[in-house]
């Protein structure tokens, strides 16, 4: 039998190991960071021929093209976009986006994923699942290379990659939905550097 002394070495060394663990994914995220930009490259890529660093002006000048093709609609919500994207799984499913502009310019492109039948007891179409598919899809998108580290406050999983300039993460949001931002990571530091 275990004496509260053991049990308590038991548990710190538990502790411990876990939080080596959390600490070298963070490190190695944070070093691939680095690397990516003193490569001083640059990926402005994003989806459907937009960029980052794209004007203002000539995204909606796009957007509005797709649209009349049929290929874009409006979201639920006023800034929003939304196209039915195909998955790795087949599964019928939503992306809705809208860029934030720096100077005119996109920075940054968030996206939301949700599969279109999704219902609290349908197990096959669960945000785990989709989170997998959205990772999936990306791979095909950017190339194979994501990372699993946990956020910032260790809250999720979040799985990243970084070419250059460009850092892509990918997360659960909510019970059905799955974010993945494509950002600038230059211009996110000097904003969070000059925040005014």
């Amino acid at each position: 039998m275990k004496t509260p002394k053991h049990q308590f070495t038991l548990h710190l060394l538990v502790l411990l190991s876990l939080s080596i663990i959390a600490f070298s994914c963070q490190s190695e995220y944070k070093q691939l960071e680095a690397e990516q930009l003193a490569s001083e490259k640059t990926y402005n890529e994003i989806f459907l021929n937009l960029e980052l660093g794209m004007d203002k002006k000539d995204f909606y000048e796009k957007c509005w093209e797709m649209n009349k093709q049929g290929i874009l609609v409006n979201g639920p919500t006023e800034l929003s976009v939304e196209y039915n994207v195909e998955m790795p799984s087949a599964i019928p499913t939503k992306m809705r986006f809208y860029p934030k502009f720096e100077q005119d310019k996109i920075y940054l492109m968030p996206v939301d994923y949700s599969y279109t039948g999704w219902a609290p007891w349908n197990e096959e179409l669960a945000v785990e699942k989709l989170r997998a598919d959205v990772v999936a899809l990306y791979e095909q998108w950017y190339g194979e290379g994501f990372i699993e580290v946990s956020s910032e406050d260790g809250s999720q999983l979040v799985f990243v990659k970084i070419d250059g300039n460009r850092r892509v993460r990918i997360f659960k949001k909510n019970l059905s939905t799955v974010r993945a931002e494509i950002v600038d990571l230059k211009i996110q530091k000097q904003l969070e550097e000059n925040p005014s």
